[in-house]
């Protein structure tokens, strides 16, 4: 099945054309705070992070490591969600908060009215210094899910300003096929703005194996990151296949970029009606 996230939002009015560059993003809602934020205001996708609390009683939470405790569980969170019509991407970090986190979600997965995605980093990609999550392990928990979910899986990476990277190698996006190939569910995978300048040609492959695919570019607030950057991928893919997580300064210049634009250094160049 192909992605149903853009259609869901132009089906509310929430969005006027088939871009993804249209969807905005709101990170780290893991808190009270963060969700009655986001719940209210224009995000169309709100991404949050699930860890298992060590303490008593030991269940799924909303918290980003380091952090190990939070003001919220994600069945309360899920409570507060499914009254709304906000998209989900929910992260894992680890293996170990995947299949109670399931349970969870499956309870309520009738009740959610917006899109669904489940986020982990599955293969080590460039830098990439933290262990990725067992992919087997991780597709077995959430193989069940309705086929419409989108699942997000991508690389643990690095990056250090100054430094010479190499990008996303053939070895990596090949190992993701591999993986991904057989999957009933669509994929987007996120990749990182900041490696994207020296991997056009691997994840370009990788985006045209399969109309199911989508690519997520996201950013580090540490990273360098620029227009011109992103403009080749938004030149010579659909303008429905690439979401950008990216500050909303730079995600706005991409939306109002018409896709085929001649030139993709130019940020000139003619802007979409």
């Amino acid at each position: 099945m192909s992605d149903q996230t853009l259609d869901y939002f132009l089906s509310r009015s929430q969005i006027t054309r088939k871009d993804a560059a249209d969807i905005r993003w709101c990170h780290a809602v893991n808190s009270r705070r963060r969700l009655a934020e986001a719940l209210t205001g224009p995000t169309h996708m709100m991404e949050a992070d699930i860890i298992m609390r060590r303490l008593d009683p030991e269940e799924p939470i909303m918290a980003h490591p380091p952090d190990t405790d939070s003001d919220i569980t994600l069945k309360e969170w899920l409570a507060e969600v499914k009254t709304h019509d906000k998209g989900i991407k929910l992260d894992f970090k680890s293996l170990e908060a995947v299949p109670p986190s399931m349970v969870l979600l499956k309870e309520v997965l009738a009740e959610l009215r917006g899109p669904v995605w489940i986020n982990a980093d599955i293969l080590s990609g460039p830098g990439g210094a933290d262990r990725p999550v067992e992919p087997q392990a991780f597709l077995s928990a959430v193989r069940s899910l309705p086929t419409q979910t989108v699942l997000s899986l991508g690389w643990t990476t690095g990056w250090t300003p100054g430094s010479d990277s190499p990008g996303y190698s053939w070895d990596m996006v090949n190992a993701m096929e591999e993986i991904c190939g057989t999957l009933q569910h669509p994929v987007s995978f996120p990749v990182r703005a900041a490696l994207l300048a020296q991997s056009f040609s691997q994840i370009g492959w990788l985006l045209q194996q399969s109309e199911r695919y989508t690519l997520t570019v996201w950013t580090h607030p540490n990273d360098k990151l620029t227009v011109e950057d992103l403009l080749p991928y938004r030149k010579a893919f659909e303008g429905s296949k690439i979401y950008y997580d990216v500050p909303d300064s730079i995600r706005t210049k991409l939306s109002t970029t018409s896709p085929d634009c001649l030139s993709a250094v130019n940020t000139n160049c003619k802007e979409s009606d």
